[in-house]
């Protein structure tokens, strides 16, 4: 038997990530940058919208010449002509009593400073129209730079960008940005249990569920995942899969194997990478007490317990915000934190931070309760059936019923 682990607590697990910088940045189309982070402030090179712009189709008006209009007594105001989107609408100028036929998108005459709505407005003939409701000034109106200022702050540095913003910087003419580079993360399964999904499993063996679980994992917190397949517990065998994957990645996941076990090699690969060191063995938090954290340069490998759902753990609380930080987000999960309150007692022991499956339903006033979903460690249901995590701490013995807690909601 191997020497037993020094567990460090969460919070200590996590201060090591600071260890590691994030990744090279990169140029990329603007149309291919969902999902990624900004390694600069975007800054306005114009004003959006560009021009003063109408929202509704109508008529284009000097505000004041509508003060006072109503039903029984309407403004009458000339038509000096129509501006359609698309067409110079600052070609026309509003004199005092002037007006102009405008339809939604439509460019602001000059002086014209709102718009009435169509169905305020009855036009006599084809000079003359009757406007039965006031306006005020920039009603109905969008006005040019309202959006954004030239030389405004659009997105800042860190920004994960989702399809608005890109929109946005479509609008603008931005069509490159400055990216952080995707974290390139290899994917190892270990044990001589495992076999791929496609074959039909022999006596004492099951389908390797790791390789998809994690790059779906990894695909989801914004890395590129790489699977290199499954590997027996073979010391030789692992230490030549994990130097070449980590070659050509910044990260290795090595599933199973990280225990004290006589057949966990885990521990004695990652000590034998060229160059690197093994920061942490062994966490205070359950599922996914035996968790190894290594490092060769700014490259990260991990060794992630064998049961899928300590590995989703240990990833969503640990491996997550390394992703992140590589990719030149903050250190953190990146998960919605909620309080839900707990339906039935719910115990722990002291010592090791805790993290319960629960699902999710609501009070008819619209609180969250959380309901324990229980199953051991290497069951698959409970996967399927937890909508959150929540969270014990370290020096708590249980949870009542009633109680308040908080909840990691799951992607």
């Amino acid at each position: 038997m191997k020497g037993f682990f020094q567990l460090i607590s969460s919070d200590e697990f996590l201060s090591l990530l600071d260890r590691f910088d994030p990744l090279a940045t990169e140029q990329v189309a603007t149309a291919e940058g969902l999902g990624r982070v900004l390694a600069g402030d975007i800054v306005s090179p114009e004003q959006l919208p560009p021009f003063s712009r109408s929202t509704m189709d109508g008529y284009a008006v000097r505000a004041r010449d509508t003060f006072g209009c109503s039903e029984s007594e309407p403004a009458l105001l000339t038509v000096i002509g129509e501006i359609a989107m698309g067409s110079p609408g600052r070609a026309l100028a509003l004199q005092p009593g002037r007006t102009a036929r405008i339809w939604t998108g439509g460019e602001l005459p000059e002086k014209g400073d709102a718009v009435v709505m169509v169905e305020y407005s009855h036009q006599l003939d084809g000079q003359t129209v009757e406007i039965f409701r006031p306006v005020a000034p920039g009603e109905n109106v969008i006005r040019a730079g309202e959006d954004f200022e030239a030389g405004g702050t659009v997105l800042a540095r860190g920004s994960r960008l989702r399809p608005q913003d890109l929109g946005v910087l479509s609008g603008l003419g931005i069509t490159t940005i400055k990216v952080f580079r995707q974290p390139r993360v290899a994917i190892i399964s270990t044990g001589d249990e495992l076999v791929p999904p496609e074959e039909q499993p022999g006596p004492g063996q099951i389908r390797d569920i790791n390789s998809t679980t994690l790059a779906a994992l990894v695909r989801e917190a914004g890395g590129v995942p790489t699977c290199h397949g499954i590997v027996g517990d073979d010391l030789a065998a692992m230490q030549a899969t994990c130097d070449r994957a980590l070659a050509r990645s910044d990260m290795v996941l090595l599933s199973g194997g990280s225990s004290v076990g006589r057949r966990d090699f885990t521990l004695q690969v990652l000590e034998g990478i060229e160059g690197g060191e093994v920061l942490a063995h062994g966490v205070a938090v359950r599922p996914g007490k035996p968790t190894i954290l290594a490092r060769a340069g700014n490259r990260a490998l991990f060794g992630l317990p064998g049961h899928v759902a300590s590995a989703m753990v240990v990833f969503y609380l640990f491996v997550r915000p390394l992703i992140r930080r590589f990719s030149g987000c903050g250190a953190d999960p990146g998960l919605v934190r909620i309080r839900a309150i707990t339906d039935q007692p719910i115990p722990s022991a002291i010592g090791r931070e805790e993290y319960v499956r629960v699902a999710l339903t609501r009070t008819a006033d619209g609180e969250p309760v959380a309901t324990p979903v229980y199953g051991r460690s290497g069951l698959l249901r409970p996967l399927v059936q937890a909508d959150g995590l929540l969270v014990i701490g370290r020096d708590v013995e249980g949870l009542d019923a009633g109680v308040a807690a908080p909840v990691l909601l799951l992607p």
